[in-house]
């Protein structure tokens, strides 16, 4: 079969699909969530975010020979049913875990922590706990990771000691069998570990978390922050938790644009080489401007109020958590409401498209905000 026969089929949000798989065939684009066996009879290659479960039930008897989710996850591939079946499979690791870090100190921004002279516990050290870690470590900021994969990483704790941290980060992913499961790895006793006044931030995968023993914790009045974008029976998510959290999200903080492209990018080159297909040449993905940042209205010139200003000007999480509270108050049930905030997400760049400008800031500002991926004009010195 010539590539140019091809048809693919393909979730409709994923971006630049033309741009990736135009030159391959025929591009059929259809709603992740609602995808069906009957809609994949005449489909050779399957291209998914997580949204997507792709198992027997949805490919057998079709004839998919290669699935591509743009994410990097896989909790939702039936990879064993996959290989089972001689169907070729990739995903996309670490392809948005920048946007994932970004979204983590813009939270803490937001909720005015400052994250130096904190303590981090990283749950789940892979592609982008392993950032997080980096980040912090090129900040001189301790940290403690629980990763049961990982047992020699030297900066290995145990969990109970990763969750009496100042700030819980959870981006591991999600695993339900096996020897290191972790579908409600932090339920009741593990969430009462949480000092009051730490600060949780969960940016993985919902079910890690047990929602009901959190919800039923908040409302007994445990004082932590909590910050969720990502939650159980997703999209239909439990509006009482969103009551209590102090930011929630509807799982978009690994929604950067260059995040997204990212992923559209890696899985053409895994198809590429899965199905001996021509790589796709440089492609043009329209120009990702470089924005300049002000001094904010509001700025003042402490070390971290003045960093935390720069930060929400590019992104404030609180935008999504009031666009998300106003959803659930609608009247569209909760479920459509969810996937449309994420369907409809504003273009958010990365930190590396913006410059700042005349901005007396000192050595130890301009360092972390290099760090995070902020430039900062010679005349800011």
């Amino acid at each position: 079969m010539k590539h140019s026969e091809l048809t693919i089929v393909a979730d409709e949000n994923i971006p630049a699909l033309e741009t990736y798989f135009g030159d391959l065939g025929r591009l059929l684009r259809l709603p992740g969530r609602t995808l069906s066996r009957e809609q994949l009879m005449d489909a050779d290659i399957l291209l998914v975010r997580s949204v997507t479960r792709v198992n027997e039930e949805l490919l057998s008897g079709t004839p998919v020979r290669f699935v591509g989710s743009c994410t990097i996850g896989t909790d939702h591939l039936d990879t064993a049913w996959l290989e089972g079946q001689g169907i070729r499979w990739s995903a996309a690791p670490g392809c948005n875990a920048n946007s994932v870090i970004e979204y983590v100190f813009c939270a803490l921004a937001a909720l005015g922590i400052d994250w130096n002279g904190r303590e981090f516990g990283i749950v789940g050290c892979g592609n982008v706990g392993g950032l997080l870690r980096e980040r912090l470590q090129a900040m001189n900021i301790p940290c403690a990771v629980y990763d049961p994969w990982r047992p020699d990483d030297p900066d290995s704790a145990s969990l109970e000691r990763v969750l009496e941290q100042d700030v819980v980060c959870l981006h591991a992913p999600l695993v339900k069998g096996g020897p290191h499961p972790s579908f409600h790895m932090i339920g009741a006793g593990q969430l009462a570990r949480i000092k009051d006044g730490a600060t949780l931030i969960s940016a993985g995968r919902g079910a890690v978390v047990d929602n009901r023993a959190l919800l039923e914790l908040l409302r007994a009045g445990k004082r932590f922050n909590t910050v969720l974008d990502v939650w159980e029976n997703e999209p239909d998510i439990d509006t009482a938790l969103l009551d209590l959290v102090d930011i929630g999200t509807p799982h978009i903080a690994g929604y950067s644009a260059d995040g997204k492209l990212a992923g559209t990018r890696m899985i053409r080159g895994a198809l590429a080489r899965a199905l001996k297909l021509p790589q796709q040449p440089a492609a043009d993905e329209g120009h990702l401007p470089v924005r300049r940042l002000g001094v904010g209205a509001e700025s003042s010139f402490a070390e971290f109020s003045a960093m935390a200003d720069y930060l929400l000007q590019i992104y404030d999480p609180r935008a999504d958590d009031r666009r998300l509270r106003a959803a659930a108050g609608g009247d569209q049930p909760m479920g459509g409401a969810f996937d449309r905030l994420r369907r409809e997400y504003p273009e958010r760049l990365e930190f590396s498209h913006y410059r700042i400008d005349g901005a007396p800031l000192t050595e130890h500002q301009r360092r972390q905000l290099a760090i995070l991926g902020l430039k900062c004009e010679e005349k800011c010195n």
